[in-house]
């Protein structure tokens, strides 16, 4: 066994206390499922049936309760908010709570952990079968006791009378640890006045190990027999392999095997390295292939681009027939580019095949899936396939990590042993699939007072931009695919959520998209939302109004309106029209000082955000800076406000990367941008001061954070720049060029 192997197990000995889980599986199996040592048969004896309380938590002999989830922690602390919930519902103090995550013989498919809905969904359904339990728990007490329920109390897994006498603990009462009972859609969960846990911030759980370097992260993953392998990739995305010399590599010491399945090319070696020598020194040969658009005319390409269907996401009043009444009309075009994720470890995955079932550790946030992916690509069958989650070095999206995992799958398969994929930095900015690009017209009549009497959108975006990404190695294999590409919501926030008189916002559904698209961080929310706000921010300058005024007049959502006006009292927000750039005081030299703001009520039904933002712009270079950015948040009911800041820490930093630096850059035949030197990102000097504040709201339920607060950074440092230049950055990302570019008319 590796050391890697002996620390993932040391670190959860917690598991093995007094006594075992007895619900039908083994301890092994559990250790398995969080990185310690491999067990590759699932029992198949444990519930992961959604209605069964079963399936998501189960009670050991010293009455520690593990959750079994569905949704993962991609390093965002959802696992410590999922732990907390649970605690509080069960009466449990929290490190007596165990969370095993993203195993498919385990947890139930609570969906994919994504769009903001592993509390909201996740969250509430582990909520819902822990109460539950407890009220099982209180049931069996009382007749254990000879008491009436209500006349009991639980607290610290013991259930006790309020007026005194014995005593019974949770695992007496429930033998086995299982309780082979429906999950209660009605039970009563716990009165908000009485949270002990929920609502108070509690350090994360798996920071400490990560400071000290204990953590197993998926590219730390080790396991005995196992071997490296490194994926050849074709020179163009399209290329074909048309023939391969096996003996260019067979020098290499420790080369196991060449594996060539269609234009699926990989070589294996007994250690890291040597397959990396391998790869790079592996001779082959492609054909040609030049099927991308010229990058140059990408809008262009898009605009082209066949239309399969229109989605009208609002249609108010009469918007086209209004336009001739209107005093003032204004019209623009925005466009956000493709995107990478850049994750910052790049993608990496363990697979075994063994006694015909197939074990796959992987990152991926979509575990479930991946099992129905990798079951179709391999003809097994999808119950001889687990695919057990392990936290990334850089997760989120659908990023490489799927992939990754269809290599090591369709290598183990050739060589009969364990094998590790790691993927490159080239692999990885390469090959994951990218955020597709995105075009949005719109125009807009005012009337006499300067209000938008009519509002016309039009959004070209992909047909299909998530859901199950075809994986690289089936594609590249010519083997079956199991995929749903589905739009991902990408329309959502297309719609306004203000109130003009006259609406209609339709999404152009386009065939095709140029490179593989998938989900990253807010997709579609995020450029639907800056089009909507920056062009909003443009018909308030139009009517010489300030930008806070205009938006509070036409918005009627209480809520909405509170986290607007709390977010001017935190950023001591200044009434004015904008811009503000002939005023002195936001000059210094060639700096030009400016706000912005945005706003959003996430997918028009549940988390509000309201934004402002700080830049500095050289006017000499075009170079934006962001210093501060302040951001107010409602999103209900709050499980962990320190989990919510770092969560909106995270999507300030990262999305102020994307909107000033980011693009991916490709010829005619693939991508060129394979590094971060010709992919940069945010360095640590430019990261802005981030200032929250939360608006709490604990009796409703709890909604998502985990993307609605990038939705708003775009529009709020395009409308900066514009306060701060009087020039509009339409085109993201806001390179010094394009703002240089801006600023020569201004």
């Amino acid at each position: 066994m590796s050391l890697m192997t002996q620390t993932a197990l040391s670190r959860r000995t917690l598991l093995t206390g007094s006594g075992a889980l007895l619900i039908g599986f083994s301890l092994g199996d559990t250790l398995a499922a969080q990185g310690g040592a491999p067990n590759p048969k699932a029992t198949g004896s444990k519930s992961v049936a959604l209605d069964q309380v079963d399936s998501f938590l189960a009670l050991d002999a010293d009455g520690r309760v593990t959750i079994f989830s569905g949704k993962v922690d991609l390093g965002t602390g959802v696992k410590t908010a999922l732990a907390q919930m649970a605690a509080e519902e069960l009466d449990l103090p929290l490190d007596r709570v165990t969370i095993i995550q993203g195993d498919t013989a385990l947890t139930p498919d609570q969906g994919p952990t994504y769009g903001s809905l592993s509390i909201q969904k996740g969250g509430v359904e582990i909520r819902q079968a822990a109460a539950t339990a407890r009220a099982r728990l209180i049931s069996l007490a009382a007749e254990r006791l000879g008491v009436a329920s209500q006349s009991l109390v639980a607290e610290n897994g013991t259930i006790r009378s309020t007026a005194g006498g014995p005593s019974v603990s949770y695992a007496d009462l429930i033998q086995g640890g299982h309780f082979e009972m429906k999950v209660d859609k009605e039970v009563p969960t716990k009165d908000p006045a009485l949270f002990k846990l929920v609502g108070r911030s509690v350090a994360r759980l798996d920071i400490p190990d990560k400071m000290t370097g204990r953590f197993t992260y998926m590219q730390d993953f080790r396991v005995p027999g196992m071997v490296h392998a490194r994926v050849v990739r074709p020179p163009a995305i399209g290329a074909n392999l048309e023939s391969v010399d096996a003996d260019s590599v067979a020098g290499i010491p420790g080369l196991i095997k060449v594996v060539r399945e269609g234009n699926f090319l990989a070589v294996v070696a007994e250690r890291e390295w040597a397959a990396i020598k391998a790869a790079g020194a592996l001779k082959a040969q492609w054909s040609s292939w030049e099927g991308l658009p010229e990058q140059e005319h990408l809008w262009d390409h898009v605009r082209a681009t066949k239309v399969t269907k229109d989605d009208v996401t609002s249609n108010v009043g009469d918007a086209p027939a209004a336009f001739p009444n209107a005093a003032k009309t204004l019209s623009a075009s925005y466009d956000f580019a493709i995107h990478t994720h850049g994750s910052i470890g790049p993608s990496c995955a363990v697979a075994e095949i063994k006694d015909g079932q197939l074990t796959c550790w992987s990152a991926s946030q979509m575990t479930h899936a991946l099992r129905k992916q990798l079951a179709a690509m391999t003809g097994m069958a999808p119950e001889a396939v687990r695919c057990i989650y392990l936290e990334g070095s850089g997760c989120y999206g659908r990023n490489g990590h799927e992939d990754a995992a269809g290599d090591a799958v369709l290598v183990a398969r050739a060589v009969g042993r364990p094998v590790r994929v790691q993927w490159s930095r080239a692999d990885e900015h390469g090959w994951d699939p990218k955020g597709p690009p995105t075009l949005i017209d719109v125009r807009a009549g005012l009337d006499q007072d300067g209000n938008v009497l009519t509002w016309h959108s039009q959004f070209l975006l992909p047909d299909g931009a998530a859901g199950n990404v075809p994986l690289v190695a089936a594609t590249l294999a010519e083997l079956p695919h199991e995929t749903t590409l589905s739009p991902g919501n990408i329309i959502q926030n297309s719609a306004l959520p203000y109130a003009f008189p006259n609406i209609r916002t339709v999404c152009h559904r386009l065939a095709d998209t140029p490179l593989r698209p998938s989900w990253i961080r807010t997709p579609g929310r995020m450029q639907n939302t800056y089009a909507n706000e920056a062009f909003l921010d443009e018909c308030a300058a139009a009517a010489g109004a300030d930008p806070l005024a205009y938006r509070l007049k036409a918005l009627q959502d209480p809520r909405g309106i509170a986290v607007l006006k709390r977010a001017a009292e935190l950023a001591k927000w200044e009434t004015r029209p904008s811009p503000a750039h002939r005023d002195p005081s936001a000059r210094e030299g060639d700096i030009l000082r400016g706000r912005g703001l945005s706003y959003v009520r996430y997918e028009l039904y549940r988390t509000y955000v309201a934004g402002i933002a700080e830049v500095e712009v050289n006017r000499k270079t075009g170079a934006v800076r962001v210093p501060r950015f302040f951001i107010v948040q409602d999103c209900g009911q709050i499980i962990n406000p320190d989990g919510v800041r770092n969560q909106i820490d995270g999507n300030v930093i990262q999305t102020v990367s994307r909107v000033l630096m980011e693009e991916v850059t490709f010829n005619r035949s693939a991508v060129t941008s394979l590094d971060w030197a010709s992919y940069p990102i945010l360095t640590f000097p430019d990261v802005p001061e981030v200032i929250i504040d939360l608006i709490d709201h604990p009796s409703d339920k709890p909604w998502g954070s985990g993307e609605p607060s990038a939705a708003i950074v775009p529009a709020a440092i395009s409308n900066a720049i514009f306060d701060a230049t009087g020039a509009r950055a339409r085109s993201v990302p806001f390179t010094p060029a394009k703002v240089k570019a801006s600023l020569q008319g201004t």
